[in-house]
């Protein structure tokens, strides 16, 4: 089963459609690689795929495990190389308003976090520099 339609807009420019619920994504090629950097860079959706599959996962942990994350927020830093152009870094900085979290809630939500699939399913050269601060 299909899971997206992805139409090329012209101008760098694609608009991606979740077929189950009818999202749509727009995505813009990078002010560094011709485009206009008005949207989401496909490599940006890759870095932001890794922090929102991560907190996803911590998010199904802390329903099952009986703590709260409500109101974490993740900053995604993604860091280009050249020469192949390529994602050399992705800084996944996790920062919990709760700062109370006991020993095995942080094991857990550091567990969940690392068994995110969509960090399994990067390459392994893809660097992921991951920080939790509680």
């Amino acid at each position: 089963m299909e899971t997206a339609r992805i139409k090329y807009l012209g101008d760098l420019r694609t608009e991606a459609m979740h077929l189950q619920s009818g999202n749509k994504i727009i995505t813009d090629a990078p002010v560094d690689n011709q485009g206009k950097g008005e949207a989401f860079s496909p490599t940006d959706m890759v870095a932001t795929a890794l922090g929102a599959c991560m907190l996803t996962i911590i998010g199904i942990n802390a329903q099952t495990q009986t703590y709260d994350i409500t109101g974490t927020e993740v900053a995604i830093t993604k860091i280009m190389q050249s020469d192949p152009r390529r994602i050399n870094e992705i800084k996944v900085d996790f920062f919990f308003p709760k700062n109370n979290y006991t020993d095995k809630e942080k094991k857990l939500i550091e567990a969940a976090a690392y068994s995110c699939p969509v960090a399994k399913s990067l390459h392994s050269g893809l660097k992921q520099s991951i920080t939790f601060n509680y």
